[in-house]
């Protein structure tokens, strides 16, 4: 087993290994107990990752992106004698680059190899396997679209509406909805420059248009010795400009033999690349034609893996470092009740949803049977403008899908959180979590975005409620 466990992330995915690693500490399975290593901008020198966290190295400031920044990371690696990394989600999760770069220095990738990394994140690739492995896809360009020529051809052969997708693309950049030439000979150099930009490469490809579709994704983990689990599927459906919301599992809308087909079809995608760790693929399903089509393949931890940990009482992340120190898969767990979690994020609903950080002044998280928070700020912690607004995941598990949105209102209601000169998104998740389209199963990928669900309010209010709220219950 691994001594020294550097984390190339920061807040709550930081805490998430850091809890990870005592657990498997105080499990006293090992002869000697692992010790986790923060890298943290001089923006976060104070932040919760980095104060509990054994060990703690600097990185300079944010502004230089240093998280992403090979030379620098290496370095450090070394300077802090880790001799395994662990990334989570964002920044190097899924560069290969890095993964070779990690290897070179004599240190362990927690996660899939470089090579299983580029097989599978390159999403003309995976596609390609996937046909290959007979996982079902929807009609696309089967390769780039090098050209506006090429790409108007394609679509006139696929027809309209389609998505045009940068290759390496992700996080809700590097896509758009086309719906007619005159919208594709807009959208198509503009799309290049963003992916350009963004990942590197400006490869973009076409694919039709899944409508009405829900997002439904498999969890995978795999070992070295050749055994894949797909151990869970998760409905992300309800989506804010491709960004996630609110995600459940199970999915409320597949039979099980919907589910064990995809689950399936997971698992053959995995060991063909002699996959080893943490994935999720990414499918989208058209109730009205029972379509499933291949989306992609994540090469890296989720952040609504919470879901699938508590619907199979199995700690995802501790796998993900059992199974990189060469450790087999042993018991296969079993799926029990229902889970849901709610993203809430340090951002004014209100406002456009315009991020809205600062300083915790009160931070009350809730408690109760079924309910569990996942969090990197504690009160007093700045959340900073250079990264992303997640103040807290709040999952609620119960025996069924009503239980569980049932424990998930009343943690959200019993949720506090005052920023000084911001607002959380705890609101709109309380309305949301009323609306019919959600307690019903039936919304799907766009309802969010075509619905008044998307915002309500006066602008500017949330923070001033917020704030009297706090004042008046405490």
């Amino acid at each position: 087993m691994f001594r020294r466990i550097a984390i190339v992330n920061r807040g709550e995915a930081a805490m998430r290994l850091i809890h990870a690693v005592r657990d498997l500490n105080a499990e006293n399975l090992y002869e000697h107990p692992i010790t986790t290593i923060a890298l943290y901008t001089d923006a976060e020198r104070t932040a919760m990752f980095a104060r509990e966290a054994d060990e703690a190295y600097p990185l300079g400031p944010a502004s230089e992106r240093p998280y992403l920044n090979h030379q620098l990371l290496a370095e450090t690696l070394q300077e802090a004698r880790a001799d395994a990394v662990w990334v989570g989600w964002g920044f190097v999760a899924e560069d290969a680059a890095f993964v070779d770069l990690v290897e070179s220095l004599g240190i362990t990738f927690i996660g899939p190899s470089g090579d299983a990394m580029r097989k599978l994140g390159d999403k003309i690739g995976s596609k390609l396997l996937a046909e290959e492995v007979g996982v079902p896809v929807a009609a696309w360009s089967r390769g780039g679209v090098d050209t506006l020529d090429d790409a108007l051809a394609e679509a006139d052969h696929i027809g309209y509406p389609l998505m045009l997708k940068a290759s390496a693309g992700g996080g809700g950049r590097g896509i758009r909805r086309v719906d007619s030439g005159a919208q594709l000979t807009d959208a198509y150099q503009r799309t290049r420059d963003e992916a350009e930009r963004a990942f590197g490469s400006g490869v973009v490809f076409l694919e039709r248009l899944v409508t009405g579709a829900r997002h439904i994704e498999v969890q995978i983990i795999a070992d070295s010795h050749g055994t894949a689990w797909a151990i869970g599927v998760r409905d992300c459906s309800v989506q804010r400009r491709n960004q996630k919301v609110i995600e459940e599992s199970a999915s409320p809308l597949l039979t099980k033999a919907q589910a064990d087909e995809v689950k399936a079809a997971a698992e053959r995608l995995a060991q063909a690349v002699g996959y080893v760790g943490a994935g999720t693929v990414e499918f989208l399903y058209q109730p009205a034609e029972q379509l499933f089509a291949f989306l992609e393949v994540n090469t890296r931890l989720q952040v609504e893996h919470p879901i699938t940990e508590v619907t199979n009482d199995f700690d995802v992340v501790k796998a993900q470092i059992r199974v990189a120190a060469g450790e087999a898969l042993e018991e296969r767990p079993t799926e029990f009740g229902h889970a849901v979690e709610a993203r809430l994020n340090a951002e004014d609903a209100d406002n456009g949803f315009a991020a809205a950080p600062g300083t915790v002044r009160l931070l009350d998280l809730p408690l109760g049977p079924g309910i569990r928070v996942d969090t990197g700020i504690g009160q007093g912690d700045v959340i900073p403008p250079d990264y992303d607004s997640m103040v807290a995941k709040i999952i609620a598990w119960g025996r069924d899908r009503p239980e569980a949105l049932a424990r998930l209102r009343t943690a959200l209601r019993e949720t506090t959180v005052v920023i000084e000169n911001g607002t959380t998104t705890k609101s709109f998740l309380l309305r949301l979590l009323d609306r019919k389209e959600l307690v019903s199963a039936s919304a799907d990928t766009g309802w969010l975005d075509r619905s008044d669900a998307g915002s309500a309010g006066q602008p500017g209010r949330a923070a001033a409620v917020a704030l009297l709220v706090a004042a008046i219950t405490r």
